[in-house]
């Protein structure tokens, strides 16, 4: 017997057939959140766009960013994040253990937008630095800690911060029919349903890369 679950159809939507649910699923929160929010960050096909942190949201960020045509710029901390990023589509990574961010940015004239999905609060302050004229701090990584920005950094280029949530069941969606089309995958670990208490455990110690996934 399979129980059965009604929902208001204004509150789903289509997987198309080129997605695994196991795919899909991942693509519910962290795809909806990274592709919602770039795509209203202001940012437009060639400008410079950096993800910041390379993780359950920055590895989809990285993806989207590089299929909306974006010029990307990773930013993690450590060497060994490199490889990856560039795999996924950024044309440059920024290590944060030995690079100072905002200058390297600056380098290429300032981001148009940066979207900041690692939930450390005292590193988005610096990333303001970054923007270019215009450009948009997107902030998604969740974090109760306050940072500090000053108003100078804001003023004299009108740059603007600004988080994001995730979305409606109609950009939903859209990030599932995009991923679909544009080969956008979440890298995922499956776990039978009996094994969802050793799941969570590898999901809390941060030793999953970079989504849990149970399955029947």
């Amino acid at each position: 017997y399979a129980p059965h679950v009604i929902a208001p159809v204004e509150a789903l939507a289509h997987i198309p057939d080129a997605l695994r649910p196991e795919e899909a699923a991942p693509l519910m929160c962290a795809g909806i959140t990274t592709f919602n929010a770039l795509r209203h960050s202001g940012a437009g096909p060639g400008n410079l766009v950096a993800i910041q942190g390379i993780g359950g949201l920055g590895h989809l960020g990285v993806q989207f960013a590089a299929k909306f045509g974006y010029d990307v710029v990773a930013i993690g901390r450590g060497e060994d994040k490199q490889a990856l990023a560039l795999k996924l589509g950024a044309r440059r990574y920024i290590d944060t253990a030995r690079q100072d961010v905002a200058a390297e940015l600056m380098k290429d004239g300032g981001a148009a937008a940066i979207l900041a999905t690692a939930p450390d609060a005292k590193s988005f302050g610096p990333l303001v630095d970054g923007l270019g004229v215009k450009g948009r701090l997107v902030i998604v990584g969740a974090s109760a800690e306050p940072f500090a920005v000053s108003s100078f950094q804001l003023i004299g280029a009108q740059r603007t911060i600004t988080g994001w949530p995730s979305g409606t069941s109609k950009d939903s969606k859209d990030t599932l029919k995009f991923a679909a089309n544009t080969g956008v995958r979440a890298m995922i670990e499956t776990f039978p349903i009996e094994q969802a208490e050793q799941a969570y455990e590898r999901m809390m110690t941060g030793k999953v890369r970079f989504r849990a996934v149970l399955t029947r």
